[in-house]
């Protein structure tokens, strides 16, 4: 009886030191390095505290010590995937737009499962990067942006930019709905020329390479040409908004 009871009281003070020590060793790098893993491997439709506190070895409950709620994890991911967006030097304000657009699109590219994340739900905001923020409108003063259209051209740059690369890398669906990209060929093989006679003809320029005509996002067949024709239209829009 003894014996037993020692080896209960044992076990129990063991399980409950491995639950601490396995809380003790993880941090929020850890925890944020793993979910970013995970989402990129996985998907977003895998990505749940239980999977990964399964992936890190330790019970979810481990991980609210670090993020109390999923959505603080989740600002994180979008805040370290957007970490290193603003470039550091342009000595004109178009170049420092460009670099800026086109680091913003790379960002995204390297995590494509995180873009759903971005601008598509209002919890993300609260990751904003202030200096990117602070960075963006001092360019468009340097630009000659009149104070009284500076919160529109902020957010033209930034809900297109957004809007873009997000639509670039949305979603496909999932593995489960086979022949998906099979009927969307069948939709496109099928434009009436006499109804839709501008879609028709530019029906083989636009498949696959058009928002809306696609059955791969950006993470295979990369927009790269219609990225940078947006990148000029907007930057020509800011000039436009300085006469």
């Amino acid at each position: 009886m003894a014996d037993g009871t020692g080896t209960g009281v044992g076990d129990g003070g063991h399980d409950g030191m491995r639950k601490r020590a396995g809380r003790a060793e993880l941090s929020p790098e850890k925890v944020l390095a793993k979910a970013i893993e995970v989402i990129d491997s996985d998907g977003l439709e895998a990505f749940s505290m239980r999977q990964l506190a399964k992936g890190l070895g330790v019970t979810p409950m481990a991980l609210y010590w670090h993020y109390p709620k999923r959505h603080d994890l989740v600002r994180a991911v979008v805040a370290e995937v957007l970490s290193d967006v603003v470039p550091a030097h342009a000595p004109h304000w178009e170049d420092w737009l460009r670099d800026y657009m086109h680091r913003f699109r790379a960002a995204i590219a390297r995590h494509p499962n995180v873009a759903p994340l971005i601008g598509g739900q209002l919890i993300s905001n609260v990751s904003g990067n202030l200096d990117m923020i602070e960075a963006l409108l001092t360019r468009l003063e340097e630009a000659g942006v009149p104070e009284h259209r500076m919160v529109q051209a902020y957010n033209s740059v930034m809900g297109g930019m957004v809007g873009f690369v997000t639509q670039e890398f949305a979603l496909v669906p999932a593995q489960s709905d086979a022949g998906w990209d099979s009927r969307m060929k069948e939709v496109l093989g099928g434009i009436d020329a006499e109804r839709h006679p501008h879609l028709h003809a530019m029906r083989s320029r636009m498949e696959n390479r058009s928002f809306i005509l696609r059955w791969e996002n950006g993470a295979t067949k990369p927009m790269d040409d219609s990225f940078d024709t947006f990148t000029e239209v907007m930057i020509a829009g800011i000039r436009a908004l300085t006469v």
